[in-house]
């Protein structure tokens, strides 16, 4: 077999394979416990379009001063809005309180 012919078929075959991968970003969304219903609810249309793209959605909750005393608050906005989404995400990491903030990822369905 000539070498030549092998080493363009190889090349050929890894075009195809990246032409037909697709690449996942993970795009991030802040919320703080005091956000506002209207302005929640504008940013889970934010993330139902990044899911809808095939992206990953990092939400991350910020507290700021006495607020890690309330991380129940937050932990209850993480649950509205994985609720909110349910039917196009699902949970890739649980909320989970790191250090000042609380982070919990969602993943598109298949």
């Amino acid at each position: 077999m000539d070498y030549g012919k092998f080493r363009y078929q190889q090349s050929k075959k890894l075009q195809d394979a990246r032409k037909s991968q697709t690449i996942i970003q993970l795009k991030e969304i802040r919320l703080r416990p005091k956000t506002e219903e209207h302005d929640l609810q504008v940013k889970i249309k934010h993330i139902r379009k990044f899911l809808e793209q095939h992206d990953k959605v990092k939400v991350t909750m910020m507290f700021r001063g006495r607020e890690v005393a309330y991380a129940d608050l937050g932990r209850k906005i993480m649950d509205e809005i994985k609720k909110a989404l349910e039917d196009i995400s699902m949970v890739d990491q649980f909320p989970k309180l790191e250090g000042r903030n609380m982070i919990m990822v969602l993943a598109p369905k298949k």
